[in-house]
């Protein structure tokens, strides 16, 4: 049976889970996710744990924060000015809002505490310094 390789297209269910079995994400209910492995579509430890599946294998993988999303960041974290925000925003902790860079991009952030005037805003993604478990089953494969 064929196993999956660097440059197949591959279709996976899968369920993402915390360290405290919290799931985060899960294709059950939906179209199972497509990606080109080598690609890097998708974090480096899930591409890699396809690598050698057959179709119809499911398996579980343990990925550490460097394989997944990588280390929380202190440097993507910077205070703000409230009077920084437009006036019809009233920051909130867990509000997600995008900012533009001096570059013209845009970044998104989360706002991770509000003290007085101050605003902090944190542009790790959710998942950084997290170690994950994705429990996944290989249903297509090209």
């Amino acid at each position: 049976m064929a196993q999956a390789k660097p440059g197949n297209t591959v279709k996976v269910h899968y369920t993402g889970k915390l360290e405290d079995g919290t799931v985060f994400d899960s294709s059950v209910d939906r179209e199972p996710l497509e990606f080109t492995i080598g690609n890097h579509n998708v974090i480096p430890g899930f591409e890699n744990g396809i690598v050698g599946m057959a179709i119809g294998d499911k398996k579980t993988l343990e990925i550490p924060p460097d394989d997944g999303y990588g280390p929380r960041r202190d440097d993507l974290t910077v205070d703000v000015d409230k009077k920084e925000f437009p006036e019809d925003i009233t920051p909130e902790i867990g509000q997600q809002l995008q900012v533009k860079r001096p570059d013209g991009g845009t970044t998104n952030v989360v706002i991770a505490a509000v003290e007085g005037d101050k605003v902090t805003l944190d542009a790790n993604h959710p998942l950084a310094g997290k170690a994950l478990t994705f429990d996944v089953e290989l249903v297509e494969m090209t």
